[in-house]
């Protein structure tokens, strides 16, 4: 706790569950994209997730443990931000130290706001296709149907609209995050910087096309 309550403590917990945020965006988008293949392969993969590590483990419990892990992952990442943002207020100085003109872009000045926004997004995916407390397509939500359920809510071309434009800015706050996180640990250095950027760019682009595909794919008619 005394280490967390430092700012060098605060960065590594920012990068720590940076990283594992970033693992989980990138796991979801895969496991996603099996819409694609059709024939019920979403619902037999979320069917999978529900029966990890069963009959070791009662059925839904290591699914639970995983959703537990990110949403302390989550609420820290949150934290430390904010906390970080005070002591800087507090210090007048900035987070990084001495802003990389190349890099203080607009993905780096909106951070918190895309933050912001994004979690509002999730609670509403949440709602619309996990919990199903949101208005869907006629025949409803149903609890289990994955595929029914995605499909029922982007084939509503606001909600398609509302899906893109958070996940590109779900885009732009994973490339200053994924930038970033490698200063938070101390393992930025001029010599790698440019492979940093490539990363950023290269992850970012990969989510936000994975990710945009789907509702393009499923308000078209292509898939669902």
């Amino acid at each position: 706790m005394e280490f967390y309550r430092s700012a060098v403590g605060k960065k590594w917990v920012m990068g720590v569950t940076g990283i594992a945020l970033l693992g989980f965006v990138l796991a979801h988008m895969i496991g996603n994209l099996k819409v694609y293949l059709g024939d019920g392969q979403l619902d037999s993969y979320a069917h999978f997730l529900r029966e990890l590590l069963y009959p070791l483990l009662p059925k839904t419990v290591t699914l639970w443990l995983m959703r537990t892990g990110l949403v302390i992952a989550f609420l820290l990442h949150i934290h430390a931000a904010a906390s970080l943002t005070l002591l800087n207020r507090r210090a007048n100085t900035a987070y990084r130290g001495p802003r990389d003109l190349a890099v203080a872009s607009y993905a780096s000045r909106t951070m918190r706001w895309s933050g912001v926004i994004v979690a509002v997004f999730l609670l509403w995916h949440l709602a619309d296709l996990t919990w199903g407390v949101t208005p869907m397509a006629p025949e409803g939500w149903t609890a289990g149907a994955v595929e029914a359920n995605l499909a029922a809510s982007l084939s509503r071309g606001g909600v398609a609209v509302l899906y893109i434009v958070a996940n590109l800015l779900l885009g732009v706050h994973i490339y200053h995050g994924a930038w970033s996180l490698f200063q938070s640990l101390g393992l930025a250095h001029p010599s790698y910087n440019r492979w940093r950027r490539r990363f950023a760019q290269a992850f970012s682009a990969v989510i936000v096309i994975g990710n945009v595909s789907i509702p393009i794919a499923v308000w078209t008619g292509w898939v669902g």
